[in-house]
């Protein structure tokens, strides 16, 4: 089985949250959680923080990690990604989020299997929404097919409901790619949908690609505004 190589995107100047990837959660930052649980995944053969910062660099490093400097003018994460993935031979990419410091390595390695298909391009992951969570625009929403591929992503609840039976996926932020996707996507300028939403997967469906999506059953917490810390902490308390 081939592996994959996993590049974890650290932008320092995140508009809504200024500094994130350095963002203490409990005795250590926030990139250092989400490093530490992807070098866990069993398929991925190294992992790399790509990042325009060098205090985060320097972060990354002094708890043993490998971070590389890209170009501050990445509009995307998409796009770090890109730029690092160039510099190395493998065929399989794994875009682990930086603000998903809950992610799971089990979901991760799942995702690599999955990429094994030839005939999937990109694969990504949801996980079912329990609470009333769905309605904030910060937690992106996903619907798909009866094959698992995604129709949609959306900020606004998707599916509309008429009756009280709904059922709503949050999309998780983490994304499988042959590399040649993945440097093909990067070329096309950002699409009519992807601009409106301000999510950038939906230019991989509006150009064409499929994108395979895979439930997870590990419940995680993507961290958009300082508050989303508070969450991130009280869910380890709750793990010991």
């Amino acid at each position: 089985m081939k592996k994959a190589l996993g590049i974890i995107p650290a932008r320092y100047a995140s508009s809504r949250f200024m500094g994130k990837p350095l963002a203490m959660i409990k005795d250590k930052p926030m990139i250092i959680w989400v490093y530490e649980r992807a070098k866990k995944a069993k398929l991925l053969r190294d992992v790399i923080v790509a990042t325009d910062s060098y205090e985060v660099q320097r972060k990354v490093e002094k708890y043993g990690g490998n971070a590389l400097i890209t170009f501050s003018s990445h509009s995307t994460g998409t796009e770090r990604i890109a730029e690092v993935s160039e510099k190395y031979d493998d065929e399989l990419i794994v875009n682990i989020q930086g603000d998903e410091p809950l992610i799971s390595p089990l979901i991760i390695d799942k995702m690599v299997e999955e990429l094994q298909d030839i005939t999937i391009d990109i694969v990504t992951v949801k996980e079912k929404i329990l609470d009333d969570s769905y309605l904030s625009p910060n937690m992106v929403k996903v619907i798909t097919d009866l094959k698992g591929f995604a129709i949609y992503f959306s900020r606004s609840p998707i599916p509309y409901c008429r009756q009280d039976n709904r059922i709503y996926f949050k999309h998780i932020g983490v994304y499988g790619f042959k590399k040649q996707i993945l440097l093909n996507l990067v070329k096309l300028s950002p699409s009519p949908l992807e601009r409106i939403e301000n999510l950038e997967q939906l230019r991989a469906i509006e150009y064409g690609y499929k994108i395979k999506v895979i439930e997870s059953p590990y419940h995680t917490i993507g961290v958009d505004t300082p508050e989303d810390i508070e969450k991130i902490e009280m869910e380890l308390k709750n793990a010991i």
